[in-house]
């Protein structure tokens, strides 16, 4: 799990998964399965700030490492993700460089940012308080997602900040913001996404993505996205029982 910020920041391969059902069973069996991580989704998901930390403990129990999408840009979220445990945050909506620096304020204690210091899980509830500040820089894991228009435009100048470590993009909010959803729109956005992965790389960050399933990850890896997040598991078990009850019916 410590080495789990040198494996994104290598460009090893990685694919998780959505964590949105609110319950750490769900969490836990998701996490059994074998992802590399999870990715607790705070922002569309029905979680509230306490259930977080069971989330991410959940986790913890085999292994995986918890990323959490955060709701917002509000520090104080950001805060009460990384001091629930958490390995890192995906940040939503980054359109421009000043809220990616943001960002990385949010994230980074002093002298690389503003984040405060909390006696949090994170932090053995008090206890390793110092130990996890000389090493919380260096392990926690910064993914801003670009999935708007503006956004776009700006990829390049948000790719450039420092303490950015991955550029996620959200195809389904950008193909809405640039007009191109539906099959009609799909070169348009395949050609949205090249860009962002082109100027990411160029940036000497890494790119990730959403895909809602695996068929074409291997096109995207070619592509230079190294950092995968899969449908959610709510999806996952929607269609695993979809599948069972139509060859059942065909039996």
């Amino acid at each position: 799990m410590d080495g789990f910020r040198q494996k994104c920041l290598g460009g090893e391969r990685l694919v998780g998964v959505f964590a949105s059902i609110p319950h750490p069973v769900a969490v836990e069996v998701a996490a059994a399965a074998g992802p590399d991580f999870l990715c607790i989704d705070w922002e569309h998901s029905q979680f509230g700030r306490e259930r977080i930390e069971d989330l991410v403990r959940a986790s913890d129990i085999h292994r995986v490492p918890a990323i959490v999408r955060v709701p917002g840009h509000a520090p104080e979220q950001i805060a009460a993700a990384l001091d629930a445990g958490a390995a890192g945050v995906l940040v939503p909506r980054v359109a421009t460089a000043a809220q990616a620096r943001a960002a990385v304020m949010a994230v980074r204690y002093p002298p690389v940012g503003e984040r405060g210091v909390g006696p949090g899980r994170a932090a053995g509830y008090g206890y390793r308080i110092p130990d996890y500040l000389e090493t919380a820089n260096d392990k926690i894991v910064l993914a801003v997602q670009v999935e708007t228009a503006e956004g776009l435009a700006n990829v390049r100048e948000i790719a450039a900040v420092a303490g950015v470590d991955i550029v996620f993009v959200g195809p389904g909010d950008l193909s809405v913001s640039i007009g191109a959803m539906g099959p009609d729109g799909r070169d348009r956005l395949n050609a949205a996404i090249s860009e962002i992965a082109g100027a990411t790389q160029a940036a000497g960050r890494i790119a990730g993505i959403f895909r809602p399933s695996a068929d074409d990850v291997a096109q995207w890896a070619a592509a230079g996205i190294s950092f995968f997040i899969l449908a959610s598991d709510a999806m996952f078990l929607g269609a695993s029982i979809a599948t069972a009850m139509s060859a059942a019916r065909r039996a």
